[in-house]
């Protein structure tokens, strides 16, 4: 008698685990869906104002590249996807860059978020930027090594499908990689410090990439 009653307790946990788990990848749907939106009117808006465009969608100070670091360090691998997709609608396909082109190039957003991603990952840093050596993975891998990979990805793709001669993917590639520096370390920093605390206090939080 005993062995029956224990199948309904165990039907039960099994129940509310499964709602817990749609629930939950409900909301991380939400917020992916969300970002992307929110990234795409970063990216058209960084495009449109920007005081120098330095080839076909790519903007000379390129602001929603701060914002889109920060949502994947606070959202995972929802918020670099999002990062992606953003890319490719605001800065891409709003920007009439060929779809085929577009698919390719729109990875440069998507390296410029996951390597300070995988880095804090890695490296077991706070993104909270509590000590210097928060602080220095943050320089390393979220403003140079990702904006740098970045950069090169994205001028070149451009310069390969004809978007850019040879001699307009150098000035493409300093303006694009420079111009993400200086708003990097602007916004980012900032953002991190001060906005994380409150984030990390909401059940959409994600440690790292997914959890």
């Amino acid at each position: 008698m005993s062995g029956c009653e224990v199948i309904p307790v165990v039907f039960g946990e099994e129940r509310k685990a499964v709602q817990y788990s749609i629930d939950s990848l409900s909301t991380y749907v939400n917020i992916f869906l969300f970002l992307t939106l929110l990234n795409a009117l970063l990216s058209r808006f960084a495009v449109v104002k920007s005081p120098l465009e330095l080839a076909p969608g790519v903007s000379g100070l390129y602001f929603a590249v701060s914002f889109m670091v920060v949502f994947a360090l606070w959202y995972g691998i929802w918020g670099a996807l999002s990062a992606y997709l953003g890319c490719m609608v605001g800065a891409g396909i709003l920007a009439n860059m060929p779809l085929k082109l577009n698919i390719v190039w729109s990875l440069a957003d998507l390296w410029q978020v996951l390597i300070p991603l995988a880095a804090f990952a890695y490296f077991k840093a706070d993104i909270g930027l509590k000590t210097k050596r928060d602080f220095i993975v943050f320089l390393v891998f979220g403003v140079f090594i990702n904006n740098l990979v970045g950069a090169l990805w994205g001028s070149y793709t451009l310069f390969l499908d004809g978007m850019i001669t040879w001699a307009e993917f150098f000035t493409t590639f300093a303006g694009w990689f420079l111009g993400n520096i200086v708003v990097a370390i602007i916004l980012v920093p900032f953002l991190l410090r001060y906005i994380t605390p409150y984030i990390r206090q909401t059940k959409s939080y994600v440690d790292n990439f997914s959890s």
